[in-house]
């Protein structure tokens, strides 16, 4: 699941996938829009149940924020697919 919340000039985005072993990976991007200012988190959760606790946390954090969501997709829809290769230049800046 791929999640965005934007404001006019930042984002967050949230990840929640399952790594090749079979644990639940959250992860969090975040930065300044059209910029390459920001950082990526990665967390380890417990399991499924724990990363949409941590998802629905996030959501709550960035209303109050004054963000708004513009995105959420399946990481197999085109839509998660481009969000995850935006995530995967994050990682390897």
């Amino acid at each position: 699941m791929i999640v965005r919340w934007e404001t006019d000039h930042d984002y967050v985005l949230i990840h929640v996938h399952q790594d090749m072993f079979g644990d639940w990976i959250f992860s969090r991007a975040w930065g300044q829009i059209g910029t390459q200012f920001g950082g990526l988190k990665h967390q380890l959760a417990d399991d499924h149940a724990q990363a949409m606790m941590w998802l629905d946390d996030e959501a709550t954090i960035q209303t109050s924020r004054g963000f708004h969501k513009v995105l959420e997709a399946d990481d197999h829809s085109p839509e998660g697919q481009d969000a995850v290769r935006q995530l995967s230049l994050l990682d390897s800046a």
